[in-house]
């Protein structure tokens, strides 16, 4: 596998006529964002879960084509937009490129010999994946996997020499139990992303505890969208 994706990131695909139409995975990007709800979660899901089978697919895998890359990307842009609904946020850059990579999967064909690759999108990203956490708990909730599953196969297709993993609070509780709380959040995402295949060597654990809100509130106040764990590229 490792080969396999040194050779896919320098590989033959960006050649005129061997990358899928951008304006077609573009618009397939828009349809996904005029989803709201339920409907978005599902739509979001089935392209994850399609995503993550191609990635282990063995005829996909060996393939001499560029589905591999573009299901990787969607699995992980997938699994940040799925973390994202946790809390009923609809994140449009997660789920544009969702949909944008889902698309090319689909369009992939066999590019022609000798052609040059760039860097896979995914591999830009800095923030890597958001896991919500329910209140007054440091327990990974069940997308968490979703979310570890599509970092850890970020950091094995870009290299990534290593992850930040930021825990934080809602303003609900004194900052001295919020601190501890967001450590203990940040600790559980480290262990998973540790079982999940993540070198321990690679992360660096920290907290914030209500210090950095990812949406403002007055003190005391509760919001799902702060009781947050992030992952973000070092």
């Amino acid at each position: 596998m490792k080969g396999k994706g040194h050779r896919w990131l320098w590989g033959a695909i960006a050649v005129l006529g061997a990358v899928p139409s951008v304006a077609m995975a573009q618009s397939a990007g828009a349809d996904l964002l005029a989803l709201n709800g339920d409907q978005l979660r599902g739509e979001l899901q089935t392209r994850y879960d399609s995503a993550l089978a191609a990635t282990t697919d063995r005829a996909v895998v060996a393939a001499n084509d560029t589905r591999y890359i573009w299901a990787s990307e969607a699995k992980v842009q997938c699994g940040i937009a799925i973390g994202y609904m946790k809390s009923s946020t609809k994140d449009e850059t997660s789920i544009r490129k969702c949909g944008d990579a889902y698309a090319r999967y689909n369009q992939a064909s066999a590019p022609p010999p000798m052609a040059v690759a760039p860097p896979n999108a995914a591999c830009g990203n800095k923030l890597a994946g958001v896991v919500f956490f329910d209140f007054d708990s440091a327990i990974p909730p069940a997308e968490a996997g979703q979310t570890v599953d599509a970092v850890v196969s970020a950091a094995s297709l870009c290299a990534w020499r290593g992850l930040a993993v930021a825990g934080h609070t809602d303003r609900a509780g004194s900052d001295a139990y919020n601190d501890a709380l967001s450590l203990r959040r940040a600790q559980a995402i480290a262990d998973l992303m540790q079982a999940k295949g993540i070198n321990s060597s690679m992360v660096t654990v920290s907290a914030h505890g209500e210090a950095e809100p990812r949406v403002p509130t007055p003190d005391g106040e509760r919001n799902p969208q702060n009781r947050r764990v992030e992952i973000a590229v070092i």
